[in-house]
């Protein structure tokens, strides 16, 4: 009995870290800066206030991944847009990164996040328009209340020395 339970302790002991690090590889405080956009939201034009779809944001793959589940307000040329975009902190370059595909075919790969308290900014530096030229996005979440994230696109077509809006959303909580 006593060989037995010397035996578990040394196993306890030499596994237990395996274990714990198995069961929470993305516990490291990086991973948790954007988990101000988790929830279910309804979203709307900063321009016009008008309701432009809805959103739902998940922490998935034991909370190493927040996934985007999109939805437009309405139709366009018969389409209602939808689309997904896969979060994700990456420990080595202590960065955030995101991928978007969508419902028309397209995506964008946003390899470069920098986290500041409640802000996250992504960059994807090489994206093409249907034509061929070449541009960059920006995408910045700002967390303005515990209810309310407001999501600014921007795209510039000179190397980042100038940007315009694509897009201004805030992002309010389903209650």
């Amino acid at each position: 009995m006593k060989k037995t339970t010397a035996l578990l302790s040394i196993l306890f002991c030499l596994f237990f870290p395996v274990l714990l690090s198995a069961q929470l590889p993305c516990s490291l405080p990086g991973f948790r800066q954007f988990d101000f956009w988790i929830g279910e939201w309804d979203v709307y034009s900063n321009a016009n206030g008008k309701l432009a779809g809805t959103s739902k944001i998940s922490l998935i793959l034991d909370s190493c991944i927040i996934l985007e589940e999109w939805t437009s307000a309405g139709a366009f040329k018969g389409l209602v847009y939808s689309g997904k975009s896969f979060n994700k902190y990456n420990p080595g370059t202590r960065q955030w990164q995101q991928t978007w595909v969508d419902n028309t075919g397209n995506s964008t790969e946003f390899l470069r996040g920098v986290a500041e308290k409640d802000k996250v900014t992504f960059y994807a530096d090489h994206v093409l328009d249907n034509k061929g030229n070449e541009y960059m996005r920006r995408l910045t979440f700002f967390k303005l209340a515990d209810n309310k994230v407001r999501q600014f696109g921007e795209k510039s077509t000179d190397g980042g020395k100038t940007w315009i809006t694509e897009y201004d959303l805030e992002y309010r909580r389903k209650t």
